[in-house]
């Protein structure tokens, strides 16, 4: 059905077109900016470089290579406090409430708990993004606290919800 693989730079021209997306941007605590591709390019080197402190997957169909779903990533992976942080995009409309970002979401943590020994993984979501909520408490993530006003959108300030899970929890 679906799997994960790592970005390659043939991905960049979709999730550049993801990041036009205002409607898609509003779900997300990122704020919207025109990116041209020449920045999207130094951001993937930048990670091709940080591999050893991040890891950005591509969600593709099985047997389909090209990144036609979304990108799951980790990111600050700190190996002595083993820890982490989960950022998702689903980057369509038409592909939202699929299941997509379940299977991301499980397949990378189960990655990050059982490869690579994590023993933490937090996000920050925004508190009007309910959807992600649902789908981050079906997951394990618990709410840890709320960063009051601390992402400017729309013209105005909006809370951030802080989620954690921790191995034991997730591997219940």
């Amino acid at each position: 059905m679906y799997e994960l693989r790592e970005l390659q730079k043939e991905d960049i021209l979709a999730i550049n077109n993801w990041r036009k997306n205002i409607e898609l941007i509003e779900c997300l605590g990122a704020p919207f900016r025109y990116i041209n591709l020449d920045v999207e390019y130094k951001w993937y080197e930048n990670y091709l470089n940080n591999r050893q402190s991040n890891i950005r997957c591509a969600v593709v169909e099985s047997n389909k290579k090209e990144i036609i779903k979304g990108l799951v990533s980790l990111t600050n992976i700190n190996f002595i406090n083993q820890s982490a942080v989960f950022h998702i995009m689903i980057g369509d409309d038409e592909n939202r409430g699929k299941g997509i970002g379940y299977f991301a979401t499980t397949e990378l943590l189960n990655h990050a708990f059982n490869d690579i020994n994590l023993n933490r993984i937090e996000l920050t979501v925004l508190e009007t993004n309910t959807r992600a909520i649902r789908l981050y408490e079906r997951v394990g993530f618990k709410i840890e606290g709320t960063k009051r006003n601390s992402v400017y959108k729309n013209g105005e300030f909006v809370n951030m919800i802080l989620m954690g899970i921790l191995k034991e929890e997730y591997l219940k």
